[in-house]
């Protein structure tokens, strides 16, 4: 995409920098399946049970107190905390989660590259979780289990703001407003929503919204090698039975003062990255070079050169 003097941009089809990355895209189409399950199971019966409640009770994100609607004890496990996030109560509901994830998430794997992104969308959803566990029955006595991947969703946003904080976003496609101001009012709407007696878990936005700006503030400091984090997922034996092993795990996702860089990633505070500052028309052919062979062909100083214009809007 290009980028003009007042921060906005015009999109253009190309390779690498993908509008599809692959995370954002399986994610899409797991949670519509996932969807597909959901309208079959609402025709069916199982021991007397609707379809819906079985699904609701064994993977939606069940209260660890309390009875449900039947009069049976929540049925909380530990799975809940990911699958309640590829579940959804309407057409309505994943269409606008789903779009928002494009939306907004899009630039977003670009930037952190597919890894990064992916353990971060998982880690603000299971932020909203905890919050919707441990907070919400504070402030409302009136439970029940949730789904929707809006948490993880507002985790998103809440990284597009503070990556694009001048990004301009059309409201109605008419308005435009600069994603800061947007993103953080729809977050101040939903503190103030908590504990409100509607059918949205506000909780599990804020949650999501809290985690994710936690962790770009850190990110931020520490630049953290996710891959680091999923290679030794691959090589369990790695981590080895002594605590050296799960030190020299943690160093490799950059916890450590060890300072290892994401190719995909640029940190903002990196003085040696501020060093150029690229005109207009250098820019310009950058992003035709991605037109022409994709963003995987491009060098790391071409990689550096396109980040650190997406900040100086």
């Amino acid at each position: 995409m290009s980028y003009d003097q007042r921060g906005t941009y015009r999109p253009r089809s190309f390779g690498g920098f993908s509008f599809f990355p692959p995370v954002i895209k399986y994610i899409l189409l797991i949670t519509v399946v996932v969807f597909f399950i959901q309208l079959i199971f609402d025709n069916l019966k199982f021991g007397g049970y609707p379809g819906w409640y079985i699904l609701n009770r064994y993977f939606a994100l069940n209260p660890i107190v309390g009875v449900d609607r039947a009069g049976q004890p929540f049925n909380f496990q530990i799975w809940q905390i990911f699958t309640y996030m590829f579940m959804h109560g309407g057409f309505a509901h994943i269409f606008f989660n789903m779009f928002l994830l494009w939306m907004f998430g899009m630039e977003i794997e670009n930037l952190m590259g597919s890894r990064k992104f992916l353990f971060f969308y998982l880690l603000t959803g299971v932020g909203g979780a905890f919050f919707q566990l441990f907070l919400a029955p504070l402030f409302s006595s009136s439970l029940a289990p949730t789904i929707g991947a809006s948490g993880a969703v507002f985790g998103v946003m809440i990284a597009f703001a503070m990556y694009f904080p001048d990004r301009l976003i059309f409201l109605y496609f008419l308005i435009p407003v600069k994603a800061k101001y947007l993103i953080a009012f729809l977050v101040l709407i939903e503190f103030m929503s908590v504990g409100d007696m509607s059918f949205i878990a506000h909780m599990v936005h804020v949650g999501g919204a809290v985690t994710g700006f936690i962790f770009i503030l850190l990110d931020r400091k520490h630049n953290y090698n996710i891959d680091a984090l999923f290679d030794k997922v691959k090589k369990p034996s790695s981590f080895g039975s002594s605590s050296g092993g799960f030190k020299r795990a943690v160093s490799g996702m950059g916890f450590g003062k060890k300072d290892i860089q994401d190719a995909e990633f640029y940190e903002i505070n990196d003085k040696k990255k501020h060093d150029k500052h690229p005109d207009q028309k250098r820019i310009d052919e950058i992003l035709d070079k991605i037109s022409e062979g994709g963003y995987q062909n491009l060098t790391e100083e071409e990689k550096r050169i396109l980040f650190e214009a997406s900040k100086k809007r």
